[in-house]
């Protein structure tokens, strides 16, 4: 988190993206929790109406009791409707300040990124591969974007969610709550775990495709040298070789990932 303290300075600048973005985040989650609430009387209603109805069987208010019935549960499905499409609504005005604050971010890094490269030292230039510096500038920025956007929005909204869902569960029935929450400790520390494996991958995957970069780079660079001596074959396998290497440790994270998301389900 200290190395990604340099960010902070951003997320003043784009304060206002943040703070509207969370705003919607808590309205969309509002009307997420609605058809929850509302399913639940639409039972209730059920039941009760229900009871009713075969209790008048045989009278004029019988009809009466199924069209109240009818009309009641036709709302019940309209507000349900009404709040899927709003929470609709508010997740793409949640996407459109949070994801963009992350795209305008992602431009200034790079341009940020570019300038300081520009005042490095020759020698600087001397001990660093240039696809190396590139893959900073491509690859290195746009992951520091999936943490400014997507992992920004859905931390806030998983927050955000919980402090919401949790205490209206608790207003419902306390000791159904405490078991639906008594696997959180065994997730978190499972999550910790593979959250582990996932950045050692991801460093491995980060340095393959430096070289890969690299690799390339230099062999363009260089092209007229390698048909000179006729050494495309040798450079082809070279590069399949490098090319191997980024897809097997890719893999081997997709693999994880595969895992990761159906434990969190």
């Amino acid at each position: 988190m200290k190395d990604l303290a340099h960010l902070n300075k951003y997320f003043f600048k784009y304060k206002y993206h943040l703070i509207l973005g969370t705003v919607f985040i808590i309205i969309s989650n509002l009307f997420g929790v609605i058809p929850a609430v509302v399913v639940r009387h639409s039972f209730d209603l059920i039941q009760g109406s229900f009871q009713v109805y075969r209790g008048f069987e045989g009278f004029d208010l019988q009809s009466d009791t199924y069209d109240l019935f009818a009309s009641s549960i036709l709302i019940f499905g309209m507000v349900i409707l009404v709040s899927a499409i709003l929470k609709g609504i508010f997740m793409f005005f949640m996407r459109q300040t949070i994801i963009v604050m992350s795209r305008l971010i992602e431009y200034d890094l790079k341009n940020e990124i570019y300038e300081h490269y520009q005042t490095l030292s020759l020698s600087f230039y001397r001990k660093n591969n240039t696809g190396d510096l590139m893959n900073r500038i491509s690859e290195d920025v746009s992951r520091v974007r999936m943490y400014v956007g997507p992992a920004i929005m859905y931390g806030i909204n998983l927050f955000t969610m919980f402090l919401i869902v949790i205490p209206f569960m608790l207003s419902i029935n306390v000791e159904l709550t405490l078991y639906s929450l008594l696997p959180l400790p065994f997730l978190s520390f499972s999550i910790y775990y593979v959250n582990n494996i996932i950045n050692k991958r991801s460093e491995e995957i980060q340095e393959s495709l430096s070289g890969l970069s690299t690799f390339v780079q230099e062999a363009f660079s260089g092209i007229r040298v390698i048909k000179a001596f006729v050494r495309e074959q040798d450079y082809n396998d070279k590069f399949s070789v490098a090319s191997n290497d980024y897809k097997k440790k890719s893999l081997r994270l997709a693999f994880v990932q595969a895992l990761f998301f159906p434990l969190i389900m």
